[in-house]
Parts: C-alpha cells; structure tokens; sequence
C-alpha cells in the first residue's frame, strides 16, 4: 500500500506532501491544498493511505482509498 504524508513546514508556515515519507512534494500555502492534493494522488495510487499530521508533527487523521 502507498502512504502519503501531510506535513508542516519547519515554521508551519506551509505544508508538504510526502510520498513515501521520502521526499516532499511542492509546498502549499494551506493544509487544506495540501490536503486535496494528497487525497488526488492518493486517489490515483490505490491502494492508498494519506496521513494528515497536525503542526506538531501528530498523526491528526488517516484516510484510506481504495482497499
């Protein structure tokens, strides 16, 4: 199963998506772009899990697609 990550910035001024926990995507200015982009790739990747990590770096939420 591929994982995506949704991940803060260091300043949590942005957020990542991680694919793999590997290597970051682009940088978007919101959780909530973020989030929509992740859930697209994930989507398009199933099976899938994406897991939103809050700004201290805790698992928030964890979605699966496609099992």
């Amino acid at each position: 199963m591929n994982q995506y990550t949704i991940t803060p910035n260091k300043d949590v001024t942005g957020w990542y998506v991680e694919i793999e926990d590997v290597a970051p995507t682009n940088l978007y200015q919101t959780k909530a772009a973020a989030i929509e982009e992740g859930e697209k790739i994930a989507k398009n990747n199933k099976p899938s899990k994406l897991v939103i990590m809050d700004e201290d770096h805790n698992v928030a939420e964890e979605r699966t697609f496609g099992e």
